[in-house]
């Protein structure tokens, strides 16, 4: 347990130190839009989930609803917030307020990093080796990096999940990843899915490319500078439907 921490010359309270000390935990993001979220019931199973898995406990739905509230205050209604669960002396909640994000409307161009993230189905608190690889790329023009095998297998993005349409089903990597709630939201859009295996050179034979997280959803449009095809209905379709996806009050 650390007894002091200093930021910048400035002695900080224990509050603050709690944030330095821990590194170990799980989290989820949300978009709060009038104070409502989509898909609560999915965060909370995520958080209950990673909960049991890491601590042997899941969590209490009313202190994270609380501590949501709280970080919103009296002024907030729209904003994106984290909600953390870190160890410190047993599980913590902690939660985060950032002003709200909405995706570019326009093709995203991805780059291939060989890079499979540990216990992968975990949101984890703290993930250098994402934030680094996101930065990397960025460097280079790129929006988001497509996470593979040394053979190129697909398996996520740093910060996203990715699908694709072909033929009129919705197709989604096999392989170990972390099912995003946007993802898991859009698993229940009324068309043929399959999982498959992906590799990064069959995405140009796909009729459309995509990424989701919490900020939307994003068009592919160039995969390590191959273009990729896009197909305008089935991408409507898509939208249409997390468009209609029900917002959830957090009052």
């Amino acid at each position: 347990m650390l007894q002091r921490a200093v930021i910048e010359g400035r002695v900080v309270d224990a509050d603050a130190r709690l944030a330095l000390e821990t590194r170990y935990g799980h989290f989820t993001s949300m978009q709060i839009r009038d104070r409502r979220v989509r898909g609560l019931d999915l965060h909370m199973e995520r958080l209950e989930a990673a909960g049991r898995e890491l601590f042997g406990v899941g969590v209490d739905r009313a202190e994270v609803l609380g501590s949501i509230r709280a970080v919103l205050g009296d002024d907030l209604r729209d904003a994106s917030v984290r909600v953390f669960v870190v160890d410190s002396d047993g599980p913590r909640v902690l939660a985060t307020a950032s002003a709200p994000v909405t995706p570019p409307d326009r093709p995203h161009r991805v780059k291939p990093v060989v890079y499979q993230r540990f216990l992968p189905h975990v949101k984890q608190a703290f993930g250098f080796q994402q934030l680094h690889i996101v930065r990397q790329v960025a460097r280079e023009g790129f929006d988001e990096a497509l996470l593979t095998t040394e053979d190129g297998l697909i398996s996520e993005g740093a910060i996203t999940n990715l699908g694709a349409f072909a033929g009129g089903r919705l197709l989604w990597p096999d392989a170990p990843m972390l099912r995003g709630t946007t993802m898991r939201l859009l698993e229940r859009m009324d068309v043929p899915q399959e999982w498959r295996p992906m590799k990064v050179g069959d995405l140009a034979g796909f009729d459309q490319v995509f990424l989701c997280n919490s900020w939307g959803v994003m068009r592919v449009g160039e995969v390590d500078g191959v273009a990729l095809r896009q197909d305008e209905t089935m991408m409507t379709r898509l939208l249409e439907h997390y468009d209609g996806v029900a917002w959830d009050r957090l009052d």
